[in-house]
């Protein structure tokens, strides 16, 4: 089979959702604490440096989330174990109920550092003070000092890749 070779086409939202479907991610629950909380299963998510210690998250501005967050100025992450496929569906979709409800059901502990809701079961945790927010697009990129990290048990992780939900391999030593 001879190679294939990039060639130069017209970028679309949908031909840009394709080629990044070919990247795999981890698969975090963003969430905010407080009288109105909320959860959102996100996979535009990463670290940005260790000192200080700063992930980033990217969230669409239509989004409630985006909203949340705003408001909020700090944010939870669960980082979703293979076993979390379930909640991570859940968080993933728009029909779910909204405010405290959302949350009926769901095993979790408030953050000590944000209050943000964290979800039982996953492989760690972290917990953000939104520093900076860049609008870029349709979307904008929160940057969040991490006031706590915290890593859980050991398991395989969550991955999305080309539009569906995988696992890692089996972890060493289990």
């Amino acid at each position: 089979m001879p190679p294939v070779r990039p060639v130069v086409t017209e970028v679309t939202p949908a031909s840009l959702r394709a080629v990044m479907s070919r990247f795999a991610t981890g698969v975090v629950v963003l969430t905010v604490g407080g009288e109105n909380p909320h959860g959102m299963t996100a996979n535009a998510f990463s670290s940005v440096s260790l000192d200080p210690p700063t992930v980033l998250c990217c969230i669409g501005r239509s989004a409630v989330m985006h909203a949340a967050i705003t408001d909020a100025g700090r944010f939870g992450v669960s980082v979703m174990s293979a076993e979390q496929e379930e909640t991570t569906r859940y968080f993933a979709d728009k029909k779910r109920p909204l405010g405290p409800a959302q949350f009926e059901g769901v095993d979790w502990l408030p953050g000590p550092g944000t209050g943000a809701p964290l979800l039982s079961g996953a492989l760690a945790w972290l917990e953000c003070e939104v520093t900076e927010a860049h609008e870029v697009g349709d979307h904008s990129v929160f940057l969040g000092e991490v006031v706590s990290a915290v890593n859980g048990a050991a398991g395989d992780g969550l991955l999305f890749f080309e539009g569906r939900f995988q696992r890692t391999g089996t972890t060493p030593g289990r």
